[in-house]
């Protein structure tokens, strides 16, 4: 991974590719999408945002999802990829992985958009069961999807999302990712392999804020200490290093979804004071939480 992927480091941008216009189809869709997206997301989808051309460093995406870029463009690179994706294009994140990002807001608008779709258990478990065919790990953990080649999927789960209808949505949602297998990404079925370190991370989401001890994992997870800190260094971790992780990723996400000051999103994700929380952001991640240009907008958010 690049040392700094952050413009204000001088780390270059990737230059933008000319690509070529939608079809009546997609650019259809895709406004259907925004009308979606210009609601407030409930939960089976999330909408992520950015006020501010910027770059971040090996950032660190944890679920299986599709995304569709709806203003600015991205670019992803890590092991295996490296893509451009810009408006009315797809993205999908078939396992865990980390990755360099890149996002450019659209000069009319000044905002960088790309409404997410989070393939969920239930739904990989349904499409697994369908399917009736192993799935291996191989492949790359990004993948690039044409709208086109999605329509059909993507339209029931908007007129589901329409209606109110979730379990059509859902149902939807499980087209969707047996769809992909038929493109040939059947990677995003394969099952996870479990780790300690995802485990703590996944446990950690829930509180971010708590005072996390290893106690705590100790007599959640059935380990002695000795185990804990044994299995975490086979895994190349340690504990503080994956609670700070799970903690910056969930940062992440609140700097993305939201437009609350940092402030308040250090208090959510576990610091009490805003400049170590800038300090251990701007480490991992190679840029200030401010970067991202969602906080300045939040001048009537409340802690």
């Amino acid at each position: 991974m690049p040392s700094d992927c952050s413009p204000a480091h001088h780390q270059p941008f990737p230059s933008i590719p000319v690509i070529p216009e939608l079809s009546p189809t997609a650019a259809h869709l895709l406004m259907q999408l925004e009308v979606l997206a210009e609601q407030a997301p409930n939960g089976i989808y999330a909408c992520v945002y950015a006020r501010r051309e910027h770059g971040i460093r090996s950032a660190r995406l944890n679920q299986r999802v599709l995304a569709v870029v709806l203003h600015g463009c991205k670019h992803l690179r890590g092991n295996g990829f490296d893509m451009h994706r810009q408006r009315g294009q797809v993205f999908v994140i078939t396992r865990a992985t980390q990755c360099d990002a890149f996002n450019w807001p659209a000069p009319e608008s000044g905002l960088y958009l790309t409404l997410m779709l989070p393939l969920c258990d239930e739904v990989l478990a349904a499409a697994r069961l369908l399917r009736m065919q192993p799935a291996t790990p191989q492949g790359a953990a990004i993948v690039g999807v044409s709208l086109d080649d999605l329509h059909q999927e993507l339209n029931a789960w908007v007129d589901g999302m329409h209606r109110g209808d979730a379990t059509s949505a859902r149902l939807a949602l499980t087209a969707l990712v047996l769809r992909l297998c038929t493109l040939g990404h059947t990677q995003v079925l394969a099952p996870a392999p479990p780790t300690l370190a995802d485990a703590i991370r996944e446990q950690v989401s829930t509180q971010p804020e708590r005072n996390w001890r290893s106690a705590d994992f100790e007599a959640a997870l059935a380990l002695s200490g000795a185990t804990l800190r044994r299995r975490l260094s086979a895994e190349n971790t340690t504990l503080s290093d994956t609670i700070t992780e799970a903690r910056l990723t969930h940062a992440m996400q609140l700097l993305y979804t939201t437009r609350w000051p940092i402030k308040t999103v250090a208090a959510r994700s576990g610091y009490r004071s805003v400049s170590s929380f800038s300090q251990r952001f701007r480490q991992r991640y190679g840029l200030e939480p401010a970067a991202i240009g969602n906080a300045g907008m939040a001048s009537d958010a409340t802690d």
